[in-house]
C-alpha cells in the first residue's frame, strides 16, 4: 500500500496527460477571465468575422500596426492581445526549424514522415491528405500545449526543375499538375474541412520560379530568374494556382529571387493581381525570411528602406518574417510612400486568418481541437501511417531475373554502406525530433541474421581502406544490400550538388562487394535528387535497385519489408533520372523549359527533354504484373465556344481555341480503364494518364494529366475513371503566355495503351 500511495503523484500526473489537461497554453486573445474583453466587437465570436477585423484594426495605433507586420508580432497588452510567432513549419511532420515550435516536456517529438520526394513517388493523394490530418493533428496539440503556433510555413510545392537543386527533396517533384495536386491534397488535410475555420494554417512556398539556392557563385538571394510567359503560365506557377484556387490555402509565400528583373515580394503582378486578384486568394501573403531585407541590401531594388518596406505592402505583401518592415515602416507612412490604409489592408489578411483559427476565441480548449494533447502526437496509428508512406514511396528501379524479393529462408544478409544503420539522414530536411527510428540495418535484421560494415565513414567516402572488410562480409553472406546515396551535407537548403554521381568512392565499393558478394546484390540508393548509377544498371552482378527517397523514421522498416516480399512496391520516380554529362548543357541560371536546338540547349523535364536518360519520369516496377485495357473514351469531341460573337481569331493560326473563350463546363470527359493483376502476388499499381497534342507548332512531348492507386489483389480486375477536362488537360500554352486548346487529334497514354482524341470547334466559321 504504501508504494501505491508513494506513486500516486506519477500517476495522477500521466491521468493529466492522457486526458489532455494541459494547463500552458493561455488563450492569445479575448480572455474570458479578463472583463475588458467583454467589451471589444472583436472578442464576440457570433459576430462575422470581417466585423470583428475591422473593430480590431480600428482600435490599434499606427505603431501598434506595424509591430503586427512582422514573424514575431509584438503584444498588444492594453487589449489583451499576446505576442505571436507565425513562423512554423510542418513540410512532412511538425518541426522545429522554425522559432514557433519546439520540443521537450509533455512533446519530446513528431511522427517524421518521409521527404516530400519520396511520399510525392506515390501518386497517392488520399495518402498526401491523411498524412496532412495526421500532422495537423499533432500541431494544433503542441499549440494547446504551448509549444507551438498555428501558422505553417509549408509546403513547399516549387518544380523540382534542376537535378542538382539541394532543395528538390522538399518539393513533390518536377511534374506541375503533380506538384499541384500534392499541394492541393496536402493543404486540405493540414487545414481541415470545417468551412471558414482553420485547424492549422498552411502556406504554399516559395511564389515563383524559385529553384536556386547556391550554383557556381550565383546564390537565391542574387539571382534574377528570366522566365517567359509561356513557362511561368505552364510550368512555374501551376502548383501554386492549385494550391491555392484547389486547396484554398491561407497563405503563399513569396521568395527570395527576382522574376525578369523585379524581386517577388515587391511585383504587385505577381501577388495583387495574380495570386489575389486572379486566383482569389482568402489569406495573407507572406515574405521568405529576410527577402523585403535582402531586396533591399543585397538587390538594392529601392534607393531608401522606407522606399522599400512601401514597395512591399502596396505590391500585396501582408507579414515580414524579419524585422525589415517593423523598422522602416512607420516613416515610409510618415514620408507620404505608404498610407495607413495601406498597413490596414496587410492586417486585415493576418487578423482574419487568426480569426479563422480561433485565436480571438477565448479558452482554447473550448474549441475544436482544444482537446488535442500529448497522447495525440506519436501515436501507433500515426507512426504505422509513417511506415505505410514510406512502403508506398519506394521505387523499385531495377529487378534482373526477379532477385527481389529475397526469401525469407536467407541464414545471414551483409549489410553494407555509409547510409545502412542512419537515423536523421532517413528524414532529411526541415524535419523535427522523430518519435523514434527504425535504421536499414534494424529492419533487416527482424528478417535474418546481418553482418554490417559501412565501408566509408560518410557518404563523402573519401577513402577506400574499408572496402576489404566490406568485400569479406559480402562474400561470406547469402545476400548483400548496399545501402548508399546521400545526405544533407550533399543536398540541402543552400547547397546545391555539383554532380551527378554517387559522392567519393562509393561506386568503387558498390562494384567491389558486388563482384565479391556470394548471393544476390541489392543496390538501395536515399537521396532527394536524381543519381547516376548507370554504372549499376549496367552490372549483371547487381540484381535490384531501389530507390528509397528519404523515407522517414520508419524508412529502415519500409525497406527491410519490401526487400522480403512483406511489402510489393509501387512507387514511381516523380523526377527524371538524367546522365551526368546532361549537366554541362544546362546551366542552372537558365530557366528555359523547352529545347533550343540551334544553342544545344536539351530542355528540362519529361515534357521537353528526348535525350537519353537513366531513369525515366513514372518509371516504377513491381513484383506484380499488370494489364489494361479501355474500356470507354470518347474519340471525337465538339469544343463549343463561349459566345457566338466571338471573333475569327479565336483560333487564328495557331488552329487553337484561347481556354477563356471555350465553355469549358461542357468539357469533362471520363476515361474507363480495366486495371488487371496479371501476377502471381498482391500488389498496388499506380496508373499514370498522359496527354500530346496535335503535332505542328505544338510540342509532341506528353504532359501527365492524371493518375490513380489501385490495389489489386492477384487475378483481380478494377475498373478505372480517370477525369479528362479538356480545358485543364489537353490545353497548351502560347510564348504570349495563353492557354489554348489545340484543334485535332489528342494523345492519351495509358500504361502501354494509346487512344486518340480528336477536337474539333463547335463554330463552322471558327477555322484556321
Amino acid at each position: 500500500m504504501a508504494d501505491k500511495i508513494n506513486t500516486l503523484p506519477f500517476l495522477l500526473f500521466l491521468l493529466c496527460l492522457s486526458n489532455h489537461i494541459v494547463e500552458s497554453r493561455e488563450p492569445f486573445a479575448c480572455d474570458p477571465r479578463l472583463g475588458l474583453t467583454r467589451s471589444f466587437k472583436f472578442c464576440r465570436v457570433n459576430l462575422p468575422i470581417h466585423v470583428r477585423v475591422r473593430d480590431l484594426i480600428g482600435r490599434l495605433t499606427l505603431q501598434e500596426k506595424i509591430r503586427l507586420l512582422v514573424n514575431n508580432a509584438a503584444a498588444v497588452p492594453r487589449l489583451g492581445i499576446q505576442g505571436y510567432e507565425w513562423w512554423s513549419e510542418a513540410l512532412h511532420g511538425v518541426s522545429n526549424v522554425g522559432p514557433g515550435t519546439k520540443f521537450g516536456g509533455a512533446f519530446p517529438g513528431a511522427t517524421a514522415f518521409p521527404q516530400v520526394i519520396t511520399t510525392a513517388a506515390s501518386f497517392n493523394e488520399s495518402l498526401w491528405e491523411e498524412i496532412g490530418r495526421v500532422v495537423s493533428d499533432e500541431a494544433r496539440a503542441m499549440y494547446n500545449g504551448g509549444m507551438a503556433g498555428l501558422t505553417y510555413w509549408s509546403p513547399n510545392v516549387n518544380v523540382f526543375r534542376d537535378p542538382r537543386w539541394g532543395r528538390g527533396q522538399e518539393t513533390p517533384g518536377e511534374d506541375p499538375v503533380l506538384a499541384g495536386k500534392y499541394a492541393a491534397s496536402y493543404v486540405r488535410g493540414l487545414q481541415g474541412n470545417n468551412g471558414i475555420r482553420l485547424k492549422v494554417a498552411a502556406s504554399c512556398k516559395h511564389y515563383t520560379a524559385y529553384d536556386l539556392d547556391n550554383w557556381n557563385g550565383v546564390d537565391r538571394y542574387h539571382f534574377n530568374a528570366r522566365v517567359s510567359k509561356q513557362d511561368l503560365e505552364d510550368t512555374y506557377n501551376v502548383p501554386f494556382k492549385s494550391c491555392v484556387v484547389e486547396g484554398k490555402v491561407a497563405s503563399v509565400m513569396c521568395s527570395y529571387n527576382q522574376v525578369n528583373g523585379k524581386p517577388t515580394c515587391a511585383d504587385p503582378y505577381l501577388l495583387k493581381n495574380t495570386i489575389r486578384g486572379e486566383w482569389g486568394l482568402s489569406g495573407y501573403i507572406v515574405s521568405d525570411c529576410d527577402s523585403v531585407g535582402v531586396l533591399f541590401d543585397t538587390q538594392h531594388y529601392t534607393a531608401t528602406p522606407e522606399e522599400a518596406a512601401a514597395a512591399t505592402i502596396r505590391a500585396g505583401l501582408d507579414l515580414d518574417c524579419g524585422p525589415f518592415l517593423a523598422i522602416h515602416t512607420e516613416n515610409a507612412v510618415r514620408g507620404g510612400l505608404l498610407k495607413e490604409e495601406d498597413v490596414n489592408m496587410a492586417l486585415a489578411n493576418t487578423i482574419t486568418v487568426q480569426m479563422r483559427l480561433g485565436m480571438f476565441d477565448g479558452e482554447p480548449s473550448a474549441q475544436p481541437f482544444g482537446n488535442l494533447g500529448p497522447r495525440d502526437v506519436c501515436t501507433p496509428a500515426h507512426q504505422q501511417l509513417a511506415l505505410h508512406a514510406a512502403r508506398q514511396g519506394i521505387v523499385l528501379l531495377q529487378n534482373r531475373g526477379r532477385t527481389l524479393p529475397l526469401s525469407r529462408t536467407l541464414q545471414t544478409v551483409a549489410v553494407i554502406g555509409p547510409n545502412s544503420d542512419v537515423t536523421v539522414t532517413m528524414i532529411g530536411n526541415y524535419a523535427g525530433v522523430a518519435c523514434g527510428y527504425t535504421t536499414p540495418l534494424q529492419g533487416i535484421r527482424r528478417y535474418a541474421k546481418t553482418v554490417h560494415h559501412p565501408g566509408c565513414n560518410d557518404v563523402f567516402c573519401n577513402g577506400n581502406q574499408q572496402f576489404n572488410a566490406a568485400e569479406i562480409a559480402a562474400r561470406h553472406a547469402d545476400a548483400t544490400v548496399l545501402v548508399m546515396g546521400l545526405d544533407q551535407s550533399i543536398e540541402a537548403e543552400f547547397r546545391d550538388r555539383k554532380g551527378l554521381l554517387l559522392p567519393g568512392y562509393q561506386q568503387e565499393l558498390v562494384s567491389r562487394v558486388a563482384r565479391a558478394s556470394r548471393g544476390p546484390t541489392i543496390l538501395v540508393l536515399m537521396s532527394g535528387g536524381p543519381i547516376d548509377v548507370s554504372f549499376a544498371k549496367n552490372d549483371p552482378r547487381i540484381g535490384a535497385i531501389l530507390w528509397v527517397g528519404y523515407p522517414g523514421q520508419a524508412g529502415g522498416a519500409a525497406i527491410a519489408d519490401v526487400l522480403f516480399g512483406t511489402a510489393n512496391p509501387g512507387g514511381k520516380l516523380p523526377m527524371t533520372w538524367y546522365p551526368h554529362n546532361y549537366l554541362a548543357k544546362v546551366p542552372m541560371t537558365n530557366m528555359g523549359m523547352r529545347a533550343d536546338p540551334s544553342r544545344g540547349y536539351p530542355g528540362r523535364t519529361y515534357r521537353f527533354y528526348k535525350g537519353p536518360v537513366v531513369f525515366p519520369f513514372g518509371h516504377g516496377m513491381s513484383f506484380t504484373t499488370f494489364a489494361h485495357s479501355l474500356v470507354q473514351a470518347p474519340r471525337e469531341v465538339s469544343v463549343p465556344l463561349a459566345s457566338l460573337h466571338v471573333s475569327r481569331n479565336t483560333t487564328g493560326a495557331s488552329n487553337a481555341i484561347r481556354v477563356s473563350h471555350a465553355n469549358c463546363e461542357a468539357l469533362a470527359l471520363g476515361v474507363h480503364i480495366d486495371v488487371k493483376n496479371t501476377g502471381d502476388m498482391d500488389g498496388t499499381h499506380t496508373l499514370l494518364v498522359f496527354s500530346s497534342p496535335p503535332g505542328g507548332k505544338w510540342s509532341t512531348q506528353k504532359q501527365l494529366i492524371g493518375f490513380e492507386k489501385v490495389h489489386l489483389v492477384t487475378g483481380s480486375q478494377q475498373r478505372v475513371k480517370i477525369d479528362v477536362h479538356v480545358c485543364k488537360h489537353l490545353s497548351v500554352v502560347d510564348r504570349f503566355g495563353i492557354r489554348r486548346i489545340p484543334i485535332g487529334e489528342h494523345d492519351l497514354f495509358i500504361g502501354d495503351l494509346k487512344h486518340s482524341i480528336s477536337l474539333q470547334a463547335s463554330l463552322e466559321e471558327i477555322k484556321s
